[in-house]
């Protein structure tokens, strides 16, 4: 199947967002800048350039995460780190940015915020994109491709345009309901539907990662926080109806643009996380 070119697109002014990274509870911050056509998506930790792919894809550095699956997204080269890359990597490919340049603070996390992509993709739309001079081949699809991991599935099918689905299926015996989200690659619509969305915790996971000592300047007033009977937010309230597929659907987004290209195929993922998402942006950079 064959696709046009897509545009290639960059931040028309450089833009700072400042904040507390969730993993390392450190003040973080970063500068989203204009980048040259061809670019691409660049991370700049202490004077090294990182591009963001699937190739610099690196293990939390955070000690509590070490044996277990991936939390969230972490990338590195040499001693330089980007550590919590997906929300604003999904900003980026959320307003059709191909190419820019990332500079990070001291601790190499990126600012938390309110545990969505507002921060990043606000911050961008306040200045608008530029369209540069020359377009991108995409990714594109001959035939399907699928990664699976217990009853966690992403499937990529062939598509002349972005198309994004995430299902949320919670576990047996959680108050939370099943819900679908999905995008078809507008600006518009993932500014005011999918990058508001927070990232969430249930009460026993918030509390076991306190004592392990994490988190420990948030509260549930700042990040989504669920009650375990309810599924209720804790002193805050839900956004959106179908908020946590939402999230997970901004997750997926970011996680993907590790492919390195815009993705032109029909994405499908259930009960996916980083770890399976990171799977699928392998299979898609390496794809044909």
């Amino acid at each position: 199947m064959t696709s046009p070119l897509a545009p290639r697109r960059t931040p028309a002014a450089p833009v700072t967002v400042e904040g507390t990274g969730l993993f390392t509870d450190s003040p973080a911050r970063c500068t989203i800048e204009p980048a040259e056509a061809g670019a691409g998506i660049v991370f700049v930790h202490n004077s090294v350039e990182i591009p963001a792919s699937i190739e610099r894809l690196a293990p939390s550095p955070i000690t509590a995460f070490a044996a277990l699956p991936a939390r969230h997204t972490c990338l590195a080269l040499d001693t330089a780190r980007v550590i919590t890359c997906e929300h604003v990597l999904s900003a980026l490919v959320g307003l059709g940015v191909t190419d820019a340049r990332v500079t990070l603070g001291d601790s190499g996390e990126l600012p938390i915020g309110d545990g969505s992509a507002n921060l990043f993709a606000d911050a961008i739309a306040a200045v608008g994109v530029h369209t540069l001079d020359y377009g991108i081949v995409p990714i594109t699809l001959q035939q399907p491709i699928a990664v699976r991991s217990g009853s966690a599935t992403i499937a990529a099918e062939p598509s002349d345009a972005p198309s994004y689905a995430y299902h949320f299926e919670p576990p047996e015996g959680s108050p939370l309901t099943a819900q679908s989200a999905s995008w078809t690659g507008n600006p518009d619509d993932y500014l005011k539907d999918i990058a508001p969305a927070r990232t969430f915790s249930m009460l026993a996971e918030a509390n076991q990662a306190k004592a392990l000592g994490l988190f420990t300047s948030f509260t549930p007033k700042d990040l989504l926080v669920l009650d375990d009977a309810t599924g209720m937010p804790i002193d805050n309230a839900f956004r959106f109806e179908s908020e946590p597929a939402r999230h997970k659907l901004l997750d997926l987004i970011g996680d993907l643009a590790l492919a390195g290209r815009p993705i032109y195929a029909k994405i499908t993922a259930t009960r996916s996380g980083h770890a399976l998402n990171h799977e699928m942006a392998r299979r898609l950079f390496e794809a044909p």
